[in-house]
């Protein structure tokens, strides 16, 4: 049989106190001697007392919980993300919740809505791939939980968002293909949805622009971050007359997976072809034929930066002026294989 949890009140009736005696003296307070503090914490401990969370939180309005929807913890990316979200909760004292999109907006809407329910304290996101609206997010700030999002963030002024400059990471991979001798370069972009895209994707241009290249016919595809859609664009690049010397992918997912197309084509990797990309994902580094450069977009350091965020409006101790609205980091071209 269940033993129940052992309150206060049992251990006041045992040394014939009050309540509020028995509570003072755990939290050490002044007013109650040494020798009673002493004697209520010794049979505090040989009965097993444990605080009532529940209780400590209702008192102080907070529930030391705060919630985090991912779109897949699947992709290395959001692991690494998790990591440096635990971190600094785990400094404040706090629990964190995880929830999974899967690049849904329903199930990104129906777990925003449990979060609410929860009374987590905060949330931390990174929206699904085709989450255009986020009404469901502001709900939430009506009641009073705050929200940061990191990586795939909206593009809205008054967002508290973490993100890295994909604009410019896509003009370093151009100038960096450029510097190798590499002038003819594809692109597969995600979906028109995410923010992200359209900033890899002007990066693009203005690196073709920089460097005196003309943006030539159907060397732009799109992927949905399928493996279908994937593929059906790595198609479309293959069947040009003229192919790319180089492609910059989306991620490094995807150039994964359009480098296992193109190998089924038989098409010698980074030889007939080049690829490079964004994430920099540690398992790329296990790989024979890797993409041969791609843009380190520091997720620990987004979520982490991004979760330090969400406690200054937790606590507020400054106001909301002082808390730092848009951060974008400066990401890095790493070089996984010499050309």
């Amino acid at each position: 049989m269940k033993q129940k949890p052992v309150t206060i009140k049992e251990i006041a009736k045992r040394l014939n106190v009050s309540v509020s005696t028995i509570s003072r003296a755990l939290h050490d307070h002044p007013s109650i001697g040494l020798r009673m503090r002493q004697q209520v914490k010794k049979l505090a401990e040989e009965l097993n007392y444990e605080p009532n969370q529940a209780a400590i939180s209702f008192k102080q309005g907070k529930t030391f919980t705060i919630g985090v929807i991912l779109p897949n913890l699947g992709e290395e990316f959001f692991s690494i993300a998790i990591n440096g979200i635990e971190d600094v909760a785990t400094r404040n004292k706090y629990t964190v919740l995880i929830g999974q999109s899967h690049d849904d907006t329903e199930r990104e809407k129906l777990i925003a809505d449990s979060m609410r329910k929860h009374r987590v304290d905060g949330l931390i996101v990174s929206l699904s791939k085709n989450t255009v609206s986020y009404e469901h997010f502001e709900l939430l700030k009506n009641h009073g939980i705050p929200v940061v999002f990191f990586d795939r963030v909206p593009d809205t002024p008054d967002s508290y968002t973490v993100s890295c400059n994909l604009r410019s990471s896509s003009v370093k991979l151009v100038d960096w293909l450029v510097n190798k001798g590499i002038t003819s370069i594809g692109f597969i972009k995600g979906p028109d949805t995410m923010l992200p895209s359209k900033e890899r994707l002007d990066g693009y241009f203005e690196g073709l622009k920089k460097n005196n290249l003309e943006l030539r016919p159907g060397f732009v595809v799109q992927t949905d971050l399928t493996q279908k859609k994937t593929q059906e664009a790595m198609r479309q690049l293959l069947s040009l007359k003229e192919r790319p010397r180089a492609i910059i992918a989306f991620n490094d997912y995807v150039a994964l997976e359009a480098i296992k197309y193109a190998r089924s084509k038989d098409v010698k990797i980074n030889q007939d072809i080049f690829f490079v990309s964004y994430a920099n994902l540690p398992v790329t580094s296990y790989l024979d034929e890797p993409p041969i450069a791609s843009v380190e977009q520091f997720p620990y350091q987004q979520a982490e930066k991004a979760t330090e965020i969400l406690f200054q409006l937790i606590d507020m101790k400054e106001g909301r002026e002082a808390i730092q609205r848009k951060v974008v980091l400066e990401s890095k071209v790493i070089v996984n294989k010499e050309v």
